[in-house]
């Protein structure tokens, strides 16, 4: 009988592709998409140039103070010391705040500015009480004042005036200060009012995160069941592959057992029960051991 052609095995190609292949889908899975951010960025409140020109008007106010006004009964002291500090600490508070609260941002930020008003007509009315010029746009001074005020914002590049000039240069330098960060201030709290109204609060970015999160879980979930109905397609196509090629080579198929054995022969037959017969007669027995012969 002609031997048949080996058959081809295309199925053992077919199980490294299919094995790498469900192996990269997993491995490729897109990336999850990040989920919306429930605490805003922490404002680094030291980079702003207004809270940099406010720290200045804090020292300039408490040596201006030490310097041209009473030390006792003179309530204008402290109020001015104060207001320059409520400018400044508030500043920090809300951008502290502002991580889990635009409107306390907002709220804070608006107290500081309001702080910085009252301490600039303080400066205006020193100014008046002792007739003394407020330097403007054309007073022969200002633009020079100005242009300092516009290029420094450090506390260490004032603090050699505070005690080398005048209390007319100290007050009307607090008074240009004072509106340099009003305008600053006035359009950090514009932006910070459309940041807001575009992304919402606390409560609307707490919602955006929990239905965003449940919205990525749904699709994980249904990804996964597309992938294990895959998996178990192609599983099934891979069995029935197996069975045909086992059918080809004449290989017993998975599960089934293996064919009855073909009937013994006659003295096959014979013999064993020639071998039965003499393990019977070799149990101990009183009879002749010829008498098995006819």
């Amino acid at each position: 009988m002609q031997a048949a052609p080996p058959a081809s095995i295309p199925s053992a190609s077919r199980l490294a592709s299919a094995s790498s292949a469900s192996s990269g889908s997993s491995g490729s899975r897109a990336p999850r998409p990040p989920s919306p951010r429930v605490l805003r960025p922490q404002t680094k409140w030291e980079n702003l140039f207004f809270y940099q020109k406010t720290d200045v008007l804090y020292q300039l106010t408490v040596a201006f103070c030490r310097r041209f006004l009473p030390k006792f009964g003179d309530r204008t002291v402290d109020q001015m010391v104060q207001a320059a500090r409520s400018g400044k600490q508030n500043i920090v508070e809300g951008c502290a705040d502002g991580v889990t609260s635009t409107e306390t941002e907002l709220r804070l930020l608006n107290v500081a500015r309001g702080s910085l008003r009252e301490l600039r007509e303080d400066y205006a009315d020193y100014l008046k009480a002792r007739a003394l010029p407020v330097w403007e746009s054309g007073h022969p001074r200002f633009d020079a004042m100005l242009s300092f005020c516009r290029a420094h914002n450090r506390l260490p590049d004032y603090e050699p005036l505070f005690d080398r000039v005048g209390d007319e240069e100290l007050a009307n330098l607090a008074l240009t200060l004072c509106h340099m960060v009003d305008r600053m201030m006035t359009t950090h709290l514009k932006k910070k009012e459309a940041d807001f109204v575009e992304n919402g609060g606390i409560k609307e970015r707490m919602t955006a995160a929990r239905l965003g999160r449940r919205r990525t879980q749904n699709e994980e979930i249904a990804a996964l069941r597309a992938e294990a109905t895959a998996l178990q397609a192609e599983n099934t196509a891979l069995q029935a592959e197996l069975a045909a090629l086992r059918e080809r080579l004449g290989l017993p198929q998975a599960g089934r057992s293996s064919p009855p054995s073909a009937p013994s022969s006659p003295s096959a037959s014979s013999g064993s029960s020639a071998s039965s017969g003499s393990s019977a007669s070799s149990s101990p027995s009183s009879s002749s051991p010829l008498d098995f012969l006819p």
